[in-house]
C-alpha cells in the first residue's frame, strides 16, 4: 500500500521538474538566439540544462515544449531534426484554437511569412475538404488572427498572411507600387531627382568672362593708321555701329553683353568624391521628398541601375571599397537648365520649378543640322529646278535671313 501511495508523489515530482526544465530551457534558447536560429540536439544539450545529458529526458523536455507550441520541429538540412522557439503570445494563440484542423492551416499560413500563402496551396498540402478549409479560414479571420492580401505577384489568387505581419515587398512590389499598381509617376520623378543629385556632384559650376568684341575700323584702314579713333568710327565685331552716347543703362544689361556662356566641368582624372549608393540614399531620406514612403538602399541601387542602362549615369572605378557614380557627357550638359545652376537648385535637390531634363544635349554635327538632313523636297532641289539653293525657304529660316 505505502509502494502504492508512493507513486503518483513521483509522478507529481517528475512532472514538476519537467515544468522546471521546461521553463528553463526555453529562456535559455531565447537568450541564445532569435526565433529563426535551429537548435539540434547537441545545441540543447551544450545549454547546460539537461541533468547528465540524460537523452530521454531531453526527449520528455522538448516535446513538452512542442505540445504548449513554444517548439517548431523541423528540418534543419544538416544533422536532421531541430527545433527552434515560438513567442508565448504566440503559442498562446495556437492553444486557443478549437480544433487540429485549424491549427494546421494556421500553421502553413504562420510560415509562409510575409510573403502570404495562397488558398489552394493550403488545400493542396492538407488535402482538406473545401468546406472545412473555409470553416478554419472564416474562423481565423473572425478572430484576428490572418487577414487576406493582395499579391502583385499573383493579382488574382486569394491569398492569406497573419494579421500582425506586414506584406513583404516582394508581394506589394515595394516603394514603386501603389494599391498593387505600379506608379510610373513616382519612379520618373525620383530618377530625376537622383540624376541632378548625382550630376550636381559630377562637375563643377563656372561662370565664364571675356572681354568686349573688338571694334573694326570703318572706311579706310590705312589713312585712319596711327591716330586715335572715335566710337563712332568703329563698329561692333557683328558689322552694326557702336552707340557711344547709348551705353547699357543697367549693370546686368552690362554683364550680359559682356558674359561668355557659363559652362559645367568635369573634376579632374582621380577625383574620389563621386556620390554613393548609401549618400544618395542618404539625402532622398533627408529631403523627405519621398513622404511616408522609405527607401533602402537597394531601392535607390534599382533606381540608379536605371540610370546606368539609360546612359545617364556611369559608375566610377572603385577605391577601396567605395564605388561612386558620376553624370555622363558632363562637358555637354547646358548649365542654362535649371536642375544644373546652382542657385536654381532648392533645398530638396530638386530644380527650381523648372523642367526635369536627364541626359546632356544629343550628338550633333554640322550635316545633322543643316536644313537638308531632313528637307522634303530633297530629291527635286538643284540649280535651275524648282527647288534649289539659292532659293531654299529651310537656308533662309536656318541662316536667320527669313525677316
Amino acid at each position: 500500500m505505502a509502494g502504492l501511495a508512493a507513486s503518483p508523489a513521483r509522478n507529481g515530482e517528475e512532472s514538476a521538474k519537467i515544468e522546471v526544465l521546461k521553463n528553463v530551457l526555453y529562456d535559455e534558447m531565447q537568450q541564445h538566439g532569435s526565433s529563426e536560429r535551429l537548435y539540434n540536439q547537441k545545441d540543447i544539450i551544450d545549454l547546460n540544462i539537461i541533468p547528465n545529458d540524460d537523452i530521454a529526458l531531453l526527449l520528455r523536455v522538448v516535446q513538452g515544449l512542442c505540445d504548449d507550441y513554444l517548439l517548431v520541429s523541423t528540418n534543419d538540412g544538416r544533422s536532421g531534426l531541430a527545433w527552434r522557439w515560438r513567442s508565448r503570445e504566440d503559442a498562446q494563440k495556437y492553444r486557443s484554437l478549437p480544433n487540429n484542423e485549424t491549427v494546421m492551416v494556421y500553421a502553413l499560413i504562420d510560415e509562409a511569412g510575409s510573403d502570404g500563402i495562397w488558398s489552394r496551396t493550403l488545400k493542396a498540402k492538407l488535402k482538406m475538404h473545401e468546406s472545412v478549409l473555409k470553416q478554419c479560414v472564416k474562423h481565423l479571420e473572425t478572430k484576428g488572427y490572418i487577414t487576406d492580401m493582395k499579391s502583385v505577384e499573383h493579382p488574382n489568387k486569394k491569398m492569406y498572411i497573419r494579421a500582425d505581419l506586414r506584406p513583404s515587398d516582394r508581394a506589394t512590389g515595394g516603394p514603386w507600387y501603389t494599391d498593387s499598381n505600379l506608379d510610373e509617376a513616382f519612379i520618373s520623378e525620383l530618377e530625376a531627382v537622383v540624376y541632378k543629385f548625382i550630376m550636381m556632384k559630377s562637375a563643377y559650376y563656372k561662370e565664364g568672362t571675356r572681354a568686349p568684341k573688338k571694334g573694326v575700323v570703318r572706311g579706310d584702314t590705312a589713312a585712319a593708321k596711327g591716330k586715335k579713333r572715335a566710337a563712332s568710327e568703329m563698329t561692333e565685331g557683328d558689322g552694326t555701329r557702336a552707340e557711344s552716347a547709348n551705353p547699357p543703362t543697367s549693370r546686368q544689361q552690362q554683364q550680359q553683353q559682356h558674359s561668355k556662356k557659363a559652362s559645367f566641368l568635369p573634376y579632374p582624372a582621380g577625383y574620389a568624391r563621386y556620390p554613393t549608393i548609401h549618400e544618395i540614399a542618404r539625402f532622398i531620406a533627408d529631403s523627405g521628398i519621398t513622404n511616408n514612403t522609405t527607401l533602402s538602399e537597394s531601392d535607390v541601387q534599382q533606381l540608379v541601375d536605371v540610370l546606368v542602362f539609360d546612359g545617364l549615369v556611369e559608375p566610377t572605378p572603385r577605391i577601396g571599397r567605395r564605388r561612386g557614380y558620376r553624370a555622363t557627357r558632363i562637358a555637354r550638359q547646358d548649365p542654362s537648365l535649371s536642375v544644373l545652376a546652382p542657385d536654381a537648385v532648392d533645398g530638396d535637390g530638386s530644380g527650381g520649378g523648372g523642367p526635369a531634363v536627364l541626359g546632356a544635349e544629343p550628338p550633333t554635327n554640322g550635316l545633322m543640322e543643316a536644313p537638308c538632313g531632313k528637307c522634303p523636297v530633297f530629291e527635286l532641289c538643284e540649280e535651275g529646278g524648282p527647288v534649289s539653293p539659292s532659293n531654299c525657304v529651310y537656308f533662309q529660316k536656318w541662316l536667320g535671313l527669313d525677316d
